[in-house]
């Protein structure tokens, strides 16, 4: 590993950029505990007992099924992981959590009911809810009796969701607030019994409300007709004269914001969770058809063309889920540090997503384009039999699409993770300035060709460290030259946030194999070494580019090619035989039938 980047344990959030990660200290997939694997086998047991057998008839919005599957994962306590223990959740861990989502996720309309339902339908009143709420609502919605959902999207507000329209008003009495407006595209709208939805009170003061089926005034619109996932019900919301209660007020008057937001934190992540689930499952339907399905007198899967779309499938399901659990131990361990300040359980939990906001956006961009890519290489793989919806691969496909739009779309959360990341660093929170102008130092000097550091993987670190210098180069450069405009210039932000994704994906894989490499030795892990390698070496290419493409946009002449030459010296990677490594991969697969990593 490098030494020129400081090393620290419990790193803040973004603070991966700028310091150094231990192998040692940072949680993978082969870490789960015994009971963490139980519940991992449970949620993959349900779908492949209650879910997939009857997708069909999820699809056709068969009356009242969806909530009675919602019922029975309740019975087996599917819904109530992560809930306190004192409103009959199971009490358990961040990471568990993060395991139901993950190996749930492949329910396709399934998996977006239960994730909405466990997570915007019933967090905002387990966060900000008080004890009365709590104890009247969160009981019903973890067993399933009740389901939940969450209205903030309304048809002229969508990423700006402060623009909303609908109002809140108190009545004369003082025993109501009196909504009016309209919600569109709420998940499970059609079924649930308690709603969590924002209005502006007094027309100005964006606040969160418990709203229950039935309430005078308070109607739903029909199932909308959708792309894809088919199955899980999609309704408008009407307040006319709604009357809620006063004691239905969520959180404060004029602080919905921070319920929004702060929800769509943890939201972020457990999509990425969910939809690495889903990955994995298309990955292994789409190996078992390359294996049976023959053209020229053999199997399909015996191509080498066949074989890299395979592994390149693999590599980024592997890298993807490398980062969502070191980033989900992070959140984890950050919830018990509060917890053991002081601080009650809503507001640990709370503060754990808030510290790791910028992990949450770069997880969020990462894991759902890779189910997207997944997929449509999926339907590659099945050629016609990809489009016929007798194969599920075409399912996945169009249930995929949606995830690059909810959750706050990918843009806007491209765009966050950059705005987060100055932020921080102008409020002193994270230490980008000293480290970019070491970077500008370091392009100042004589570059060093001595024979480097001999320690293990140095070569893999060095760029590893390298690539994040390309990024302080670039964010620092546009920085100078754009100062206050740079929050304009939308292109030149989302090509860093590229950048950083990719470099943090890079850095949490190969964290990984070196843990791996520790517990279980060299020779047993020379297919993770590919992995992570071929990652490395194409990711560098494609920090490249995304780096000439934003300093082309802001800097010319003298500047531009020396910072030009500073990125081209920052992204070099060794030459490496990336075709036999993705054959290796493959291979693996094809001898196991399924994604085994």
């Amino acid at each position: 590993m490098s030494t020129d980047i400081k090393k620290s344990a419990a790193l803040k959030g973004g603070e991966w950029l700028v310091k150094e990660s231990s192998p040692f200290e940072t949680f993978i997939p082969e870490d789960f505990t015994e009971e963490q694997k139980m519940i991992r086998d449970m949620c993959d047991q349900f779908l492949d007992m209650e879910v997939m057998p009857i997708l069909d008839r999820i699809d056709n919005m068969e009356q009242g099924l969806m909530k009675s599957l919602l019922t029975k994962a309740g019975e087996q306590g599917l819904l109530s992981v992560s809930f306190p223990e004192e409103y009959g959740g199971l009490g358990k861990d961040f990471i568990t959590s993060t395991i139901v989502n993950d190996y749930l996720g492949a329910g396709h309309s399934f998996s977006v009911a239960i994730a909405a339902h466990t997570g915007i339908g019933t967090l905002p009143i387990l966060y900000f809810g008080t004890e009365e709420q709590k104890k009247k609502y969160i009981p019903k919605l973890i067993t399933g009796e009740w389901a939940g959902a969450y209205g903030l999207t309304e048809p002229n507000s969508g990423s700006d969701a402060l623009g909303a329209k609908t109002t809140a008003k108190l009545s004369a009495d003082g025993k109501y607030y009196i909504l009016n407006g309209q919600k569109c595209w709420i998940t499970n709208g059609g079924f649930a019994n308690v709603y969590n939805v924002f209005a502006k009170v007094d027309g100005d003061k964006f606040t969160g409300f418990i709203v229950e089926r039935g309430t005078e005034g308070f109607t739903q619109g029909p199932e909308e007709h959708k792309m894809g996932i088919k199955g899980s019900s999609t309704v408008q919301l009407y307040f006319q004269d709604c009357k809620v209660p006063v004691e239905n007020l969520l959180g404060e008057v004029g602080k919905g914001h921070k319920i929004a937001f702060n929800i769509l934190n943890i939201g972020r992540l457990k999509l990425c969770a969910a939809a690495l689930g889903g990955s994995k499952r298309a990955l292994s339907e789409t190996v078992r058809y390359a294996i049976t399905r023959e053209q020229f007198k053999q199997p399909i899967a015996n191509f080498g063309a066949i074989k890299h779309k395979l592994a390149e499938m693999a590599i980024r399901i592997f890298v993807c889920e490398s980062a969502l659990y070191r980033t989900a131990k992070w959140i984890d361990e950050k919830e018990h540090e509060l917890q053991a300040a002081g601080k009650p359980f809503n507001e640990s939990l709370l503060g754990g997503a808030e510290e790791y906001a910028i992990e949450c956006a770069m997880l969020k961009v990462f894991g759902s384009e890779t189910l997207d890519f997944v997929v449509d290489e999926g339907v590659q793989v099945h050629g016609g039999n990809g489009f016929s919806a007798e194969y599920n691969i075409s399912r996945a496909y169009r249930d995929s699409r949606i995830n690059r739009i909810y959750e706050g779309t990918n843009e806007i959360n491209r765009l966050l993770t950059l705005d987060m990341t100055l932020k921080r660093a102008m409020q002193g929170r994270l230490d980008l300035m000293n480290a970019a102008m070491g970077v500008q130092k370091e392009l100042m000097s004589i570059p060093d060709f001595g024979s480097g550091d001999e320690a293990p993987y140095a070569k893999e670190w060095k760029l590893i460290g390298n690539l994040k210098k390309a990024i302080l180069l670039t964010a620092g450069a546009a920085v100078q030259k754009l100062m206050m405009k740079v929050e304009n210039e939308q292109e030149v932000l989302m090509n860093i946030a590229d950048m950083a994704i990719e470099t943090f994906n890079a850095e949490s894989a190969m964290l990984r194999v070196m843990k791996l490499i520790d517990q279980r030795g060299e020779a047993n892990c020379q297919l993770y070494l590919d992995i992570v390698r071929t990652y490395i070496y194409d990711a560098a290419d494609r920090i490249n580019k995304s780096g000439k493409d934003a300093i082309n946009a802001f800097a010319e002449g003298d500047d531009q090619r020396m910072i030009l030459m500073g990125l081209k010296r920052f992204t070099k990677a060794e030459p490496f035989n990336t075709k036999d490594a993705r054959r290796r991969i493959a291979d693996k697969m094809i001898a196991e039938g399924k994604y085994p990593f």
